[in-house]
């Protein structure tokens, strides 16, 4: 751990990104909130701790009401200070998400595209839950259920490969 000086002049401790994975991976082992959102490591050997996955349980009132949405979570050697990329594995329709790929468009989604050190992968998960209850959201027509990865997860794995 070290410490920094913020634009204010006091000072904070910044905490290691693998202490900070390992308290991240801890809380979402835990369980969070009501339970609609959830996320873990995608393989228990990485030993970087890039590679997570989320769940999300779409939100009631919405188009998106009783699906499960599975997502992968890429955090790089810069997370927590850069964002994870974010993709959905499952496919959906929203308008921050690429219909070709599934990633989540940083410029599309401002928790990405303002990231701060403090947000964590459930805040993206929470906030993309809240996302689709949206007016631009909440009534899109989705994709027939059980076309997980139809087609979304091929290309998310260039694409993933191209991020890296």
């Amino acid at each position: 751990m070290h410490q920094e000086t913020d634009d204010e002049g006091s000072s904070r401790v910044v905490v290691p990104r693998n202490f900070r994975l390992l308290e991240e991976l801890e809380r979402g082992e835990k369980g969070i909130g009501d339970g609609t959102v959830s996320y873990g490591m995608d393989d228990a050997d990485d030993v970087y701790m890039q590679s997570w996955t989320g769940t999300i349980i779409g939100p009631p009132n919405t188009v998106h009401e009783g699906r499960i949405y599975q997502l992968k979570l890429f955090c790089g050697k810069d997370y927590p200070d850069k964002p994870p990329t974010v993709m959905f594995q499952s496919r959906v329709n929203m308008s921050c998400v690429n219909p070709e790929t599934g990633v989540v468009e940083p410029h599309h989604f401002p928790i990405l595209a303002d990231w701060k050190r403090e947000y964590t992968m459930e805040t993206i998960l929470i906030e993309l839950k809240r996302s689709m209850t949206l007016p631009q959201n909440r009534r899109l027509t989705q994709p027939p259920e059980g076309n997980d990865g139809g087609g979304v997860e091929q290309k998310g794995i260039s694409v993933r490969c191209c991020i890296m």
